[in-house]
């Protein structure tokens, strides 16, 4: 069995490398990789790729950063003499990138199988470019593997097949709990940028923040009220912020990018800007917050899992299980909303939750196990 994985960017890379770690376990199958270029530099591809233990890829096809409309065009350009040329038995994507949408599309033209692994999760928002890429994915995917109860319902909503629909737990925690140890290993964290005076470890109590879509950083009124809100809690608790490139730029336009002028949280604002980190350095400080903020929507699962707070600036979540069993609590927008919750977990308050059912590293295991037991009959 001819098993072609596609991938592009940072989500993908770690929710790829339990399924290939799987696939490499069984004589029968033949992992393929195939990277489309999308992360392209060390912090955002090599580095991943080397923590995470996922092999070279086979192919690069060296897209780069685009537009949305042209990343997508030139990788349907390039992967399609790929197929072509290997003729896989399926194709499987992970997530919502523009690749994960490219692949789809590709393959499916081919005639060829498609896998989506976190098919049906659902914002119901389409200004968000990932809700377009969901959508058409699962839309066109043979195979609709679910990471949440409300990844199938909106799949069966949708009037896809429930025997093509399987919930099987969450490929991004099956990466957590496997390196989740050695993140706990990484001390002094080796960045003194993130120390605290001794410029070893972080302060005993610190905010991690993240925040990159476009929806939060893109517009210059939201950003500044956001950031207005943070430096408010950073009178409280220090703040670490890893600053996406994309973000990084949006604050040097406001005049708010402060990275490099003082030690570390030395600032009357208590917040420390900081490069990009590699996914375990990011795991270990995601471990030890006192509590995250962040638009993204895989840290709303690695908080439920590692049972810190996290607050969510977004008016929406595809990823409900995090809210109502996990700890996650969306804030939308309201600077005055997220400036109470921290003030809530400050005082001891903050959200308890759970780990969902599945979310318990073996999606992989369960992935694999169903595309040998549905190939054969293709």
């Amino acid at each position: 069995m001819k098993v072609l994985s596609v991938v592009g960017a940072r989500p993908n890379f770690v929710k790829i490398a339990p399924l290939m770690a799987e696939m490499r376990k069984h004589t029968g199958i033949r992992p393929l990789l195939v990277h489309t270029g999308q992360h392209y530099d060390l912090e955002m591809s090599d580095s991943f790729f080397q923590e995470l233990g996922i092999p070279q890829p086979d192919i690069n096809l060296e897209v780069g950063s685009a537009s949305a409309a042209r990343q997508v065009a030139q990788i349907i350009e390039r992967l399609e003499p790929v197929l072509v040329a290997e003729r896989p038995d399926i194709v499987v994507l992970v997530g919502d990138v523009n690749s994960t949408l490219a692949g789809a599309l590709t393959a499916v033209k081919l005639g060829i199988r498609v896998a989506h692994v976190e098919a049906g999760l659902r914002s119901f928002d389409r200004t968000m470019p990932e809700e377009i890429n969901r959508v058409l994915t699962d839309a066109i995917s043979d195979l609709l593997f679910a990471s949440e109860p409300s990844g199938v319902e909106n799949l069966l909503k949708e009037g896809r097949p429930a025997n093509q629909i399987f919930l099987v737990g969450n490929v991004m925690i099956d990466t957590l709990k496997t390196c989740l140890g050695r993140a706990r290993q990484l001390e002094p964290l080796g960045d003194p940028e993130i120390g605290s005076e001794n410029g070893s470890d972080p302060p005993a109590g610190f905010a991690l923040v993240t925040l990159h879509r476009p929806s939060t950083v893109d517009n210059a009124c939201v950003l500044r009220i956001v950031w207005q809100a943070l430096e408010e809690i950073g009178k409280a608790i220090p703040i670490v912020f890893p600053v996406h490139p994309r973000t990084r730029k949006r604050l040097r336009d406001l005049g708010l990018e402060l990275m490099g002028i003082a030690p570390p949280f030395a600032r009357p604002n208590g917040i420390r800007l900081i490069s990009p980190l590699s996914y375990l350095r990011f795991l270990h400080l995601e471990s030890l917050a006192t509590f995250v903020v962040t638009d993204s929507g895989g840290i709303q699962e690695e908080t439920t899992v590692l049972g810190v707070p996290c607050l969510t600036v977004r008016e929406n979540t595809e990823r409900p299980i995090t809210v109502t069993e996990g700890t996650n609590t969306l804030v939308g927008l309201d600077p005055e909303r997220l400036k109470e919750e921290a003030r809530q977990i400050l005082c001891g308050k903050g959200k308890r939750g759970r780990a969902p059912a599945l979310w318990d590293g073996q999606a992989a295991q369960r992935i694999v196990e169903t595309l040998q037991q549905q190939l054969p009959a293709s």
